[in-house]
């Protein structure tokens, strides 16, 4: 099996005037993601544009983004638990005032206390700078 590579500069549609067909493949994507262990020392298992986690005490992380978003209205979408040993509630929440180059997250239990969970999952749609 040969394998190929496709190199581009520009991405059109066939009516060659970029749009919204390819902009929805451009700014739909996800430009950050990442799985994170947050229960003893804060791992990143997977992620994408993430440089690196900052733990910033019980139920609080701040992921530094390797590529800057564009502004401060970039959006989040998240979730967390235990593996099946979750049996209250989790919600996430910005902890800071959010910057384009770090988001700081608060994982909260369904009690309103915060916790470290084995997985937390955050995604990030928004434009880079």
């Amino acid at each position: 099996i040969m394998a190929s590579i496709l190199r581009v500069n520009t991405l059109t549609d066939a009516s060659s005037n970029n749009s919204i067909a390819t902009s929805f493949v451009a700014g739909g994507s996800s430009k950050a993601w990442i799985h994170l262990t947050g229960s003893g020392t804060p791992t990143a298992e997977d992620s994408l544009n993430n440089s690196s986690v900052t733990d910033g005490g019980t139920g609080l992380f701040t992921f530094n983004f390797s590529s800057n978003f564009g502004n401060i209205h970039y959006c989040a979408a998240s979730m967390a638990g235990n593996a099946g040993e979750t049996t209250d509630g989790r919600h996430q929440m910005p902890n800071a005032e959010l910057t384009a180059s770090a988001f700081q997250v608060r994982n909260v239990s369904g009690t309103n206390s915060v916790a470290d969970d084995a997985n937390i999952f955050i995604i990030f749609h928004g434009d880079l700078a």
